[in-house]
């Protein structure tokens, strides 16, 4: 097996994302297929392929760190906590280190994220930073000196599942969540949680990326969904400042393209953070989407094998 090589695997709700990393970090092969969505074994199977098609092209075999929407229980080995629900009870590492025929390394995908953005991306010089998903689900991970912050339960950073902070009256009880409660801050800070949200105010179906564009162009209907959606980031990130404190929070997911709330949401998080000034920064990450597979790859270090 070659040291010079870590594969990286960014298991999405709707992607499977793939790539090569050499020992410089530089991602040498990409690759993307869909997800089989709904299907366990299916699931396995495009890992495992997409594993062996990437080492057939980089010509040897390499360590393999696996991103998830979701986390392994240190009770029982099987995934909990997934929004890719038919992952859920499953013992998906084994299932892949069975089919690999060898130890492969898995972590949450927002863990992923904050790792690759703390190690060379825009945390690169900060000692603590969080990393947050803004996509299909919410999701959020802890770096610590350029290590994963697990926790001691393996959900050391899982905002999305805390209720939504200073809810309005029209937040309350909230909608509910895939978890069995209520106004979980998934529910209302998603990419499916902002189109539903403009859909019931303006009673017009668009995406979030449409969304955006259309404030942009002065869209008044969209620019009242894009504030309210900057309001409720802002108050979720500000209790994410007041419990850890980081000198950097990076964006990720399909909502971390919206350029406004790196200028609008630190201006609004001030009202609810408990300083006197916050000195945190609000960043796009350095490696975009291929932040989380990196930071899969690095699940394992250079100088190790499986």
């Amino acid at each position: 097996m070659s040291a010079g090589f870590r594969i990286g695997i960014d298991l999405g709700g709707s992607k499977i994302e793939g790539a090569a990393i050499d020992a410089a970090g530089t991602t040498c092969i990409r690759r993307r297929i869909d997800t089989p969505v709904h299907d366990y074994r299916g699931t396995i199977e495009a890992i495992t392929g997409l594993t062996k098609a990437i080492e057939q092209e980089i010509g040897t075999t390499a360590s393999v760190g696996i991103g998830i929407p979701g986390a392994v229980s240190r009770v029982t080995g099987l995934i909990k906590n997934a929004n890719s629900t038919w992952l859920i009870g499953q013992p998906l590492q084994d299932d892949i280190e069975t089919a690999l025929g060898r130890p492969v390394r898995l972590a949450n995908d927002a863990n992923c994220f904050a790792l690759s953005e703390a190690t060379d991306g825009a945390g690169a010089c900060a000692e603590t930073v969080f990393g947050v998903i803004l996509g299909t689900g919410v999701g959020g991970g802890i770096a610590l000196r350029r290590q994963i912050l697990p926790g001691a339960n393996a959900i050391a950073g899982e905002w999305g599942h805390n209720p939504l902070p200073w809810p309005e009256p029209d937040e309350i009880p909230g909608p509910p969540c895939y978890c069995g409660l209520s106004g979980c801050v998934e529910t209302f800070l998603s990419g499916p949680a902002m189109a539903g949200d403009h859909y019931r105010h303006a009673g017009q179906s668009l995406s979030p990326q449409e969304i955006a564009r259309a404030t942009e162009s002065g869209e008044p209907l969209c620019r009242s969904t894009l504030e309210r959606y900057m309001h409720r980031l802002a108050r979720g990130l500000a209790s994410v400042i007041t419990l850890i404190d980081p000198e950097v929070i990076v964006l990720g997911g399909g909502l971390s393209h919206i350029s406004a709330l790196y200028r609008q949401v630190p201006q609004l998080w001030s009202r609810y953070v408990f300083s006197d000034r916050v000195v945190t920064r609000l960043l796009p990450p350095v490696h975009g989407d291929s932040s989380g597979v990196r930071g899969a790859a690095w699940l394992w270090r250079a100088d190790e094998t499986p």
